[in-house]
């Protein structure tokens, strides 16, 4: 099994993020409850080309929180006990700051 993964084209591997199970008061909440659904970027690829054979880069770099899509990408195994998924980068609805 493979260690690292370095993403082609635009795309752009993400770590889940594991929400928290109890409330910042101590309150158990249900599986239920609405929650964020976002990850961190692990790695990026070096871009797409345009029709003239330009390099775009992707916008995104290592370290970023995201705001992820409720269903797509694919799920890759790497370490395990974290779960990462492979976005194309138009995919990944924004960046997330503090």
């Amino acid at each position: 099994m493979a260690k690292r993964l370095i993403p082609s084209l635009n795309r752009v591997l993400v770590e889940k993020l594991v929400q928290p199970k109890k409330s910042a008061g101590g309150i158990l909440l249900p599986e239920t409850s609405k929650q964020l659904n976002s990850g961190k970027v692990v790695a990026v690829g070096p871009g797409e080309r345009d029709k003239d054979g330009k390099l775009i880069p992707v916008a995104l770099k290592e370290g970023d929180t995201v705001l992820l899509p409720e269903y797509g990408g694919l799920e890759v195994k790497l370490a395990a006990e974290k779960e990462y998924l492979l976005f194309r980068e138009h995919d990944i609805l924004g960046t997330l700051v503090d």
